[in-house]
């Protein structure tokens, strides 16, 4: 059971502005748990179901040993039965992610506990009724994680097919556009700082875990494209103009640019392109104006793998 404060603290993180405040993001359900549990993301807590602790027993305790970005500084302490570390948290600092602490009882005890637990996140048995009042979903399933931020940035790297994304502002689309490079092995996806955030809980969830394998940077494009080698293959993705993907000999090393769901690839950054191609529209007359930029994606990536094979 959760305390009224603790409750509190946790509901506050169905607003953005909390989440960002304290650099952590919302990760739910059983499969995106799984996911972020191997990966080497921090993780700050997680708050399951009686039903979830039980079937997951081998996962938490191989990811609680094994994980090296795991939380610090919480104080913990074990449930003797279950050997499942547990904790109960106020917040201290205006961070939660910086400063989980137990009531002043265990205060003598956080010294020893953060150094033998060093590599153990904790772990709360919540009821359902407690997952649905601070669950962002509208049907919660069974597992609430808290995961630190990542803050990645993106050299240039030669070698295979990276991503650029001009101005996303959807998050199903951003999320299944990660998802898709994931699917390719495309491990690179650049977007501009004003496209949508990949920590938006829609993106999250889009992603079905696979935010916690692609490396997802924010960079300025004029500063990004500006730092490439001369003549580095650039295709830009258009819809009023450019080559047929399907007759274009496509190179194996390149950037592919996707622009906004409304406008496109920018003025600013259609001046890098160095290949402009298109996906023909088969209908004529009263046809759709464009291809939802995640299913764009997906034909152009499609077309990149398929001419290297």
């Amino acid at each position: 059971m959760l305390s009224k404060n603790e409750l509190k603290s946790l509901i506050k993180y169905k607003q953005d502005k909390y989440r960002k405040q304290d650099d952590l993001f919302v990760v739910e359900g059983v499969k995106l748990a799984e996911e972020l549990l191997k990966s080497d993301f921090e993780i700050l807590a997680v708050y399951a179901t009686r039903l979830w602790i039980d079937e997951n027993r081998d996962l938490i305790k191989q990811n609680q040993t094994s994980n090296p970005k795991s939380v610090n500084n919480i104080s913990v302490n074990y449930d003797k039965d279950t050997t499942l570390a547990k904790s109960r948290f106020t917040e201290t600092n205006s961070r939660i992610g910086k400063s989980f602490s137990r009531n002043k009882k265990s205060d003598s005890k956080i010294g020893e506990a953060e150094q033998s637990v060093a590599k153990i996140f904790p772990i709360n048995e919540i009821t359902e009724d407690e997952l649905a009042k601070i669950s962002l979903l509208s049907t919660p399933n069974k597992v609430y994680c808290l995961a630190r931020r990542q803050k990645n940035t993106m050299s240039f790297a030669e070698n295979g097919l990276s991503i650029v994304l001009d101005g996303i502002k959807d998050p199903g689309n951003l999320g299944t556009i990660v998802r898709l490079a994931d699917w390719y092995a495309i491990d690179r996806v650049i977007c501009s700082k004003d496209s949508v955030d990949i920590y938006n809980p829609k993106t999250v969830q889009s992603t079905m875990g696979s935010i916690f394998r692609v490396n997802v940077s924010y960079e300025n494009l004029n500063d990004f494209f500006e730092s490439l080698p001369q003549d580095y293959p650039i295709y830009g993705s258009l819809v009023e103009c450019g080559e047929n993907i399907y007759r274009e000999q496509l190179t194996e090393n390149a950037i592919l640019v996707i622009g906004s769901e409304s406008h496109g690839i920018s003025p600013q950054i259609r001046k890098y392109i160095t290949h402009k191609v298109n996906i023909p529209r088969f209908k004529q007359g009263n046809a759709p104006e464009s291809l939802n930029a995640a299913i764009a994606t997906a034909i152009m990536i499609s077309e990149f793998k398929r001419t290297v094979l």
